[in-house]
């Protein structure tokens, strides 16, 4: 029986129209169940015990619909969106600083070369106390409350005050905000003599630029082999993965597949451009590699074109389509799954709900899973084989690496653990930095310098001992033995990140990364050849 309005809100016949609108694109849609969701949403609106909020009565009902479908489809705000969208599209409106909180305050990390901070003076070390005249330490001083803060319109000013050691009193800056670049590619530099490494966070609007740059300067040093190292890379845009995987592959090679109920078959191939189709090639995968890593990933093992060296990656092979809304909102609607060239879907299971879903990782810690392949089952059903060797692969849940990696416990002692889960090891890494900011520039005028001649003395570790002990962090004997190689290239590392940049951070921590160490062995051995990895 048709139902009569009762008193909509222009809010909610804004929703029904725009339901009307979208009506066509959703297929079939039973009338009676459409009038049946509008009505349940009219009664809550002037029936309900209490006043409620139309906007939010709508989203969080569009966010209930979606969280039934599978773990990716999502509603997003128009902020939301946005930000969610920021480092896809590699940039962001801001002061451009990398800061870290440390004791409730925000200390300057490194401003971003000739971004705006720079311009105006900002230093590594500053610790900026106000903002807009209002005070910025104290216990609510968190991510988002600096972002809230400091980012804003291109051209419009901020000012803040800033406390520099060495300097009297508070500097005042008066900072005009502008786009500030946001880099896919964290590190590049030679791994070893012939081979290079390219450390990649996501695939953004930017990677491609930004990988043929790495690329042609380690060309310039005497590359011959490459690393990419993808472990964290959660993903990004389906097409930049394809583009970055055709620079690997030779031409006419199927990359990826995509397919879905209201989706047609859509593959896509390489081509023969391309910026390293020859020599070897490892990929670096771990728990956290997803989507856009692992099409890349699949489709370099499929091919037998490269080794994947580390941990079963996170297995995320549905493909996301934004619908956007009138209001500035969107649906991230999952449309396809993708496959390997192989065939494999890669997507893990979800028909268990969201929760047991995003459990999986904790559930591959338990299992043993992270530390040794044997704890790892594939159903037959799941197997396939490589395209020119035949090898055995797997779908049904992520890449399994072609050499494992287990994860390394042994580090995480209790007394290494306070150290960085509280930020004692980063802040004093900092201040030290800033203290002898000028002798170390002196001794160690390059990143290479540093890297080679720089020593964690035991000088430098009682005073890092005496620092966490102000705040009641002291080592145990059982702590020691097992922490010290790693609490050494970790406080290095902070060193050389505060002053250089993060590349050298990440260039030093290679030092305690088994699947880095492990892919430079494998490149500079036998191991490709008798695989019949492509490379030539």
């Amino acid at each position: 029986m048709k139902f009569k309005s009762i008193f909509p809100s222009r809010f909610l016949i804004l929703f029904v129209i725009q339901f009307l609108f979208v009506l066509p694109l959703m297929g079939q849609v039973n009338n009676l169940q459409f009038e049946k969701m509008v009505r349940a949403i009219q009664l809550v609106k002037v029936a309900y015990v209490e006043s409620v909020d139309d906007e939010k009565l709508v989203e969080d009902a569009i966010r209930g619909m979606l969280k039934e479908l599978d773990p990716h489809s999502v509603y997003l705000s128009a902020e939301e969106l946005r930000e969610a969208n920021e480092p896809l599209q590699g940039s962001f409106e801001g002061i451009g600083v990398q800061f870290n909180i440390v004791n409730d305050t925000i200390v300057v990390v490194s401003p971003v070369p000739g971004g705006p901070s720079e311009k105006v003076g900002i230093m590594p070390g500053d610790k900026i106390v106000s903002i807009d005249g209002e005070k910025s330490t104290g216990s609510e001083v968190n991510n988002q409350f600096v972002m809230d803060r400091l980012r804003g319109e291109r051209g419009s000013k901020v000012s803040v005050g800033v406390f520099r050691r060495g300097s009297r009193g508070v500097l005042d800056f008066v900072i005009t905000r502008d786009r500030i670049p946001i880099n896919s590619v964290d590190a590049y530099f030679m791994a070893a003599p012939g081979i290079g490494y390219i450390k990649l966070n996501r695939f953004s609007r930017t990677t491609m630029r930004e990988f043929n740059e790495a690329i042609n300067e380690l060309s310039k040093k005497g590359m011959k082999d490459l690393i990419l190292d993808l472990n964290y890379n959660s993903g990004g845009f389906l097409d930049v993965a394809i583009d970055l995987s055709d620079q690997f592959l030779d031409n006419n090679k199927m990359i990826v597949y995509t397919e879905g109920n209201a989706a047609p078959v859509q593959e896509r191939f390489s081509t023969s451009r391309g910026a390293f189709k020859k020599g070897k090639l490892v990929v670096l995968i771990n728990e956290g590699s997803a989507s856009a890593s692992e099409i890349l990933a699949g489709a370099v093992q499929d091919w037998d074109r490269g080794l994947i060296v580390g941990r079963r990656s996170f297995g995320k092979g549905l493909v996301q389509q934004p619908f956007n809304l009138p209001d500035g909102s969107a649906i991230r609607l999952t449309t396809a799954r993708y496959h390997t060239p192989t065939g494999r879907s890669i997507q893990k299971p979800y028909d268990e709900g969201n929760d047991k879903y995003f459990e999986d990782l904790t559930q591959r810690l338990r299992l043993g899973e992270l530390v040794s392949p044997e704890n790892i089952a594939f159903p037959d059903s799941l197997r396939y084989f490589t395209k020119v060797n035949k090898r055995e692969v797997y779908g049904g849940g992520g890449i399994m690496p072609d050499i494992f990696i287990p994860l390394d416990t042994t580090r995480v002692s209790a007394f290494y653990s306070r150290l960085v889960r509280q930020g004692v090891i980063n802040s004093f890494g900092i201040e030290y930095a800033n203290d002898h900011r000028h002798e170390l520039e002196l001794k160690y005028p390059d990143v290479n310098t540093f890297i080679n001649d720089f020593r964690v003395d035991d000088h430098l570790l009682n005073q890092l001992y005496a620092y966490a002990e102000k705040q009641d962090i002291t080592p145990g004997d059982e702590d020691m033995e097992q922490t010290l190689p790693y609490l050494k290239i970790q406080l290095k590392g902070l060193v050389a990140r505060n002053l250089f940049d993060f590349s050298a951070y990440i260039q030093v921590a290679t030092e305690m990364d088994d699947a880095y160490q492990k892919a430079v062995k494998l490149i500079q051995g036998n191991v490709f050849d008798e695989m019949n990895i492509q490379y030539r």
